[in-house]
């Protein structure tokens, strides 16, 4: 490191809460110095109340880009000065670019998402998703999975605050793409169980699973799998979520959130460097040597 760390080193940050399981650190800093970038990556434990100082703070450093995850997504954007159309469209940024002291959000993990799934040999364009979550990332992921060519989406979620928002990602997806769109209350288990059974893939896009999570998942039993199901999930820490061991113990080929969270990254990293990330390099680096 200290071979690394110069005066002219620049720094690229993440901030959520909580944040220390990230693996985003070691992904970036192995990037920079494959490449032999002059930029260091770290982690800060940022909630919503410390938000808008830390955004004031990293302008004022000049600090070139930033990612944001969780409880920041949706929050962040009324202290940038821009946002490109699928920021806008999603009401979530999970990458901010830092040009001069304009400070630009956009989202990367719709995109990360699907070139996860093709990673992995998944391919669900002209099929059937259903997926749970309403929030930042599973908001990209449900408007990217629509314009790629995922045929229907059914999304569930509780009614709490981020059900208005589901509501408008719905009426977007049905306005602007050919797929057909659904909106359904997580509490309604024969619903769920309905829209499983005539799904391709089953998605969690929601934080149960990870911490403070762990071992929760909304799911009620396996009954509601069946063996050619496809069950993927949005957490990639703990590698393997309560989601995924029910997935497992059916047969269900499953994919946790590791890819996910390399393609995203790896569309930011071009966006703050102009670099492509060495993503095969990587891959061996963090175990996704599939």
């Amino acid at each position: 490191m200290s071979e690394r760390i110069t005066g002219h080193t620049e720094l690229i940050g993440l901030i959520a809460y909580p944040i220390r399981h990230s693996s985003s650190p070691k992904m970036h800093n192995e990037a920079f110095a494959k490449l032999g970038l002059d930029y260091a990556y770290l982690a800060f434990e940022v909630d919503n109340d410390t938000l808008e100082d830390t955004v004031k703070g990293f302008r004022a450093m000049k600090v070139r880009g930033w990612n944001v995850s969780m409880p920041n997504k949706t929050v962040i954007g009324k202290y940038l000065d821009k946002l490109t159309p699928a920021a806008e469209m999603c009401g979530a940024v999970n990458t901010v670019v830092n040009d001069n002291g304009v400070l630009t959000g956009t989202i990367t993990d719709g995109v990360g998402y699907m070139k996860g799934l093709k990673d992995a040999g998944i391919d669900a364009i002209g099929k059937k998703m259903t997926i749970a979550g309403a929030g930042g990332a599973a908001t990209a992921i449900e408007i990217q999975a629509a314009l790629d060519g995922v045929a229907e989406i059914s999304i569930f979620n509780r009614k709490d605050k981020f059900w208005a928002n589901a509501e408008e990602t719905v009426e977007k997806i049905n306005k602007n793409t050919n797929c057909k769109a659904k909106l359904f209350d997580l509490d309604d288990k024969e619903a769920l169980r309905k829209e499983i059974e005539s799904s391709y893939i089953l998605t969690n896009a929601t934080g149960m699973g990870m911490k403070p999570l762990e071992g929760q998942t909304w799911l009620p039993d396996t009954s509601f799998l069946r063996e050619d199901l496809i069950v993927t999930d949005t957490v990639y820490a703990p590698a393997k979520t309560k989601l995924l061991e029910m997935a497992e113990s059916v047969g269900c080929k499953t994919l946790n959130g590791f890819l996910m969270m390399l393609y995203q990254g790896a569309a930011a990293f071009e966006l703050w460097t102009g670099k492509e990330m060495p993503v095969d390099h990587i891959k061996k680096v963090m175990g996704f040597d599939f």
